[in-house]
């Protein structure tokens, strides 16, 4: 005889500095307790956190979990479960809204049979072929930063190696000229905040006008770049439209370049903590591949997966989430369940990866892991292999982690190098 799911428990006041500063904890508590528990963002938003690798990736492809934010905006003032914060989106709602809906008409926020049209054309341009190519300038680029790195002694890892390797490739797939590049890197840290501030809101504003005169400069002006490829690209007359091309350029620019500065400073901290895995590694360089998924598993970049609502009523082992309320599937507490992955606590680069959800699952899996995936492995191998002797130049406990629903990653990492 089947049992009612048990009543939701009050949601919980989750994302604190303290947890962001080391999570993995509290998300093992959580995950003991229910497969799903509510949980308020710090603007105060309702939603429920998912925290087994199984339920993860079920959830992932569940066809009753929905990322159309056309939708999905209307049911963000009823699950506030701050009624002041409540009273203060919808004053702000509209054209002042945090994040315009210019900057979610891509893959990400999306359903079939709009995903589908979308990500197919976006793959006609961010191929495997144009990936490879990078290679070797991704390679020169990291070794000229190193080279930097070797003649100061002392550095702060993410300044010096881990933010501009992956933004200057992203700078370079769509065309940025080097002078707009700072800008760029404060509007995309601040949209990954989570933060609901006037200053955020001010840098969608000033992304999408920025973004609106590239594209309609690569028009005029194509260039050998993946923005031109986006503003041709066409399958059976099909085309991307302005708002189309505007939120594919951002949602590349942020996850494009967000996700592998974690993944190098996340990388690279788990090595320094682990010196016994990075001589394994150095006696045995083929093993470089196997390093960079155990990375993304034990302290991946991307902790949450973007949001997904209910379209009915979801049952997540005997919790009942109710139709129309959103579902956050934690990537990073999946990647230490340890029903999937014995002893989840340790770094283990012999570990077998297969079906990893660090990058997502199912249609939504992100487009650029392969980019990802290439990038961490060339700066992080050539790091150890310049400077064997890398190490922390401050007490470890002192690193401070970003707050940021999304990303998990350094505010800074001082290193020495010999």
């Amino acid at each position: 005889m089947s049992t009612a799911p048990n009543p939701a428990p009050p949601p919980v006041e989750l994302f604190t500095p303290a947890f962001h500063q080391d999570p993995h904890g509290v998300l093992a508590t959580l995950r003991r307790s229910a497969p799903a528990v509510p949980v308020v963002t710090p603007n105060g938003l309702r939603t429920w956190l998912v925290t087994g690798y199984e339920q993860a990736r079920e959830l992932l492809t569940d066809p009753r979990l929905s990322k159309d934010m056309r939708v999905g905006r209307d049911l963000i003032p009823r699950n506030f479960a701050d009624a002041e914060k409540q009273r203060a989106f919808l004053a702000e709602s509209g054209d002042h809204s945090q994040f315009p809906q210019v900057l979610s008409v891509h893959m990400l926020d999306s359903d079939p049979p709009d995903h589908t049209r979308l990500r197919r054309l976006v793959g006609r341009a961010f191929t495997a072929r144009r990936i490879e190519a990078l290679r070797p300038r991704i390679t020169g680029l990291t070794d000229e930063l190193l080279e930097g790195m070797a003649r100061s002694g002392r550095a702060d890892l993410m300044e010096a190696l881990a933010f501009p390797v992956p933004f200057t490739v992203i700078c370079w797939l769509l065309g940025v000229p080097p002078n707009d590049r700072s800008e760029f890197r404060r509007w995309s840290n601040l949209l990954v905040s989570g933060a609901g501030t006037p200053e955020v809101r001010d840098a969608s504003v000033s992304m999408i006008a920025y973004l609106r005169d590239l594209i309609e400069g690569k028009r005029v002006r194509p260039a050998d770049d993946m923005l031109t490829d986006l503003v041709r690209v066409s399958e059976e007359g099909d085309q991307l439209t302005d708002d189309e091309l505007i939120s594919m350029a951002f949602l590349l620019l942020v996850a494009g370049h967000e996700t592998t500065v974690n993944l190098i400073g996340n990388g690279t901290l788990a090595l320094l903590q682990h010196p016994e895995v990075a001589a394994q590694l150095a006696g045995d360089p083929t093993l470089w591949p196997a390093a960079v998924e155990e990375f993304l598993r034990y302290d991946g970049p991307v902790t949450n997966a973007t949001w997904r609502f209910t379209t009915e009523p979801v049952e997540v082992g005997r919790v009942l989430i109710p139709e129309g309320e959103f579902v956050t599937i934690s990537l990073g507490a999946a990647g230490r369940d340890p029903a999937r992955y014995p002893d989840p606590d340790r770094l283990d680069i012999t570990r077998p990866h297969n079906a990893s959800v660090a990058f997502g699952h199912g249609i939504h899996h992100c487009l650029g892991a392969p980019l990802a995936r290439l990038e961490g492995h060339i700066v992080i191998s050539r790091l150890f292999a310049r400077f064997p002797a890398l190490r922390l130049a401050v007490d470890g406990t002192g690193l401070r982690r970003r707050s940021s629903l999304m990303m998990r990653g350094l505010e800074e990492l001082p290193v020495l190098t010999a």
